[in-house]
C-alpha cells in the first residue's frame, strides 16, 4: 500500500497481532486513534485521542504523513477534510484511522492493495 514501508509493516505485525481479527472500531480503539469526548454535565470539551499502543500510533502517524502525499485514497480524504475547514492535525488523525481501517480490512480478507478504479493509472 502506498505510504506503508518496511518499518511500518514490521511494527504493525509485531506490536499489533490483532490486526485483521478485530472490527474497525475495536482496532481503532486498541491503537488509540478513536476520538473520545471530554464532556462533563453541560460542559462540552474537545475530542481527543489517547490510550492504546503509543508506539504503533507514532509509527502510523509517520506512515499517514507519507500516505497523505502519495496514496490516492488517503490524499483525497485528507484534502476533503482540509477544504471542509478541519485543522491539519485533526484531518491527519482521521486519515490515520482510515489507513488503519483499510489495512485491517486487507488483512481480514487476505487481499493485496488495489487502488479504486478511478485512481488507477
Amino acid at each position: 500500500m502506498p505510504g506503508i514501508g518496511s518499518v511500518t509493516s514490521a511494527t504493525l505485525l509485531a506490536a499489533l497481532p490483532e490486526l485483521g481479527t478485530l472490527n474497525r472500531r475495536q482496532i481503532g480503539a486498541l491503537v488509540g486513534v478513536c476520538p473520545f469526548n471530554r464532556d462533563s454535565g453541560q460542559c462540552r470539551g474537545r475530542r481527543m485521542i489517547f490510550g492504546g499502543r503509543a508506539g504503533v500510533r507514532a509509527v502510523l502517524y509517520m506512515a499517514t504523513v507519507t500516505a497523505s502525499r502519495c496514496n490516492p485514497v488517503i490524499k483525497a480524504f485528507y484534502q476533503r477534510l482540509r477544504q471542509a475547514g478541519k485543522p491539519a492535525k485533526v484531518a491527519l488523525t482521521a486519515c490515520m484511522r482510515k489507513l488503519l481501517t483499510i489495512l485491517n480490512a486487507m488483512l481480514k480478507a487476505k487481499t493485496p492493495w488495489q487502488p479504486p478504479a478511478e485512481c488507477k493509472h
